[in-house]
């Protein structure tokens, strides 16, 4: 399986996104970042590379990107509200293949999937090279949505 793929599905399952977006909005963690190290367990050369990748960009794709779509999510007078919805949903398709491309990257930095094994230390290894101190319930929290 892809970690795409799985990716997705683990998105779907009751609390992993809510795990994520206040892992990614309260906590500055980088959502495709966190699921790699769940799903790959990388290696530390992997990790420490990952994390490079996806601070990068982070910072100059999809930040930005990221950044555009909630400024079009609230009405922009005198901007029409059918016209600013519309291209709001284009940001999202752009930002969510960003994430794709993101993730596809990290994905070829690891040997494959890691199978049976509990996610915490991974998550806990990709919060430490992400670089942001990260209170541990808020990844247990992921971790447990995960396992």
């Amino acid at each position: 399986m892809s970690f795409w793929t799985w990716a997705l599905a683990a998105y779907g399952r009751p609390g992993v996104a809510e795990a994520c977006l206040m892992l990614q909005d309260d906590h500055g963690q980088q959502t495709a970042f966190l699921l790699w190290a769940a799903f790959a367990d990388p290696a530390p050369k992997a990790l420490a590379d990952g994390a490079e990748l996806a601070r990068h960009w982070e910072r100059e794709v999809l930040g930005p990107i990221r950044q555009a779509r909630r400024a079009l999510k609230p009405a922009l007078p005198p901007v029409e509200d059918g016209a600013r919805l519309g291209l709001r949903e284009e940001v999202k398709v752009v930002e969510l293949g960003a994430e794709r491309l993101l993730m596809e990257t990290l994905e070829a930095l690891a040997s494959g999937p890691a199978t049976g094994v509990d996610p915490m230390p991974a998550l806990s290894a990709a919060a430490r090279a992400w670089g942001h101190s990260l209170p541990n319930e808020a990844l247990q929290r992921l971790a447990s949505t995960l396992a």
